[in-house]
């Protein structure tokens, strides 16, 4: 059975990870390490309570970001020196207008979508990218080796609606317009490897990036 509106919201605010995952910073540091050259408006999907932006915002603090959070106590809570502005809404229809952003920022993010929402966030993402502007998403990596040898699913969180294979997203974001799609490893392996390493399995997470152009 489907969920509506309000369970979504429900199961998200139970999710709190977010809040004391130790590798959010380095994460949204990496988003910056991919933003192109030039840009100025970002919109953070699934903010949280900000802790990216603040990040984001370390590594260039001429950034006006925007936050997006299904959950509105989130957003209220959100630092208004980091963001510009707060928006509590689904990703199926975000009420920005066409091509407002340079660049669209969702750490971990997708991953609490279900199904039925998935391809509909990933067009209305690329209806709100100005031309060239740039989707960075993580999710984690359903063929992670520990995982795999621990015999553990990331579904086990309830809060995990959908898992994303490397491919299959690349596939559905090509099929929903963006072009120069490319795949990076992410998560704490990073630490360690960086994001290079060509056995993407050896990664909890990957970050997936492709342009709108």
């Amino acid at each position: 059975m489907s969920q509506t509106a309000s369970q979504i919201v429900d199961i998200n605010r139970g999710q709190t990870n977010s809040e004391v995952d130790s590798f959010t910073g380095e994460r949204y540091r990496q988003f910056a390490h991919h933003l192109p050259v030039g840009t100025k408006s970002v919109m953070d999907v699934g903010c949280g309570l900000g802790r990216g932006g603040e990040a984001l915002k370390s590594c260039n603090s001429g950034l006006e970001i925007i936050g997006l959070d299904f959950v509105p106590e989130r957003i209220e809570k959100l630092d208004r020196n980091i963001y510009a502005k707060g928006i509590c809404t689904v990703t199926t229809d975000i009420g920005a207008p066409d091509r407002s952003f340079d660049a669209i920022v969702a750490g971990e993010f997708i991953e609490h979508l279900p199904p039925s929402q998935v391809d509909g966030t990933l067009a209305e993402f690329f209806r709100v990218l100005r031309l060239r502007g740039r989707l960075l998403m993580t999710t984690p990596n359903p063929c992670y080796l520990k995982n795999k040898f621990k015999g553990l699913s990331m579904l086990t969180d309830e809060s995990h609606l959908t898992q994303h294979y490397p491919d299959c997203l690349a596939l559905r974001m090509r099929m929903a317009g963006f072009s120069g799609v490319k795949v990076y490893g992410s998560g704490k392996v990073t630490r360690y490897l960086g994001q290079h390493f060509p056995i993407l399995n050896v990664y909890g997470s990957f970050l997936i990036r492709g342009d709108k152009w």
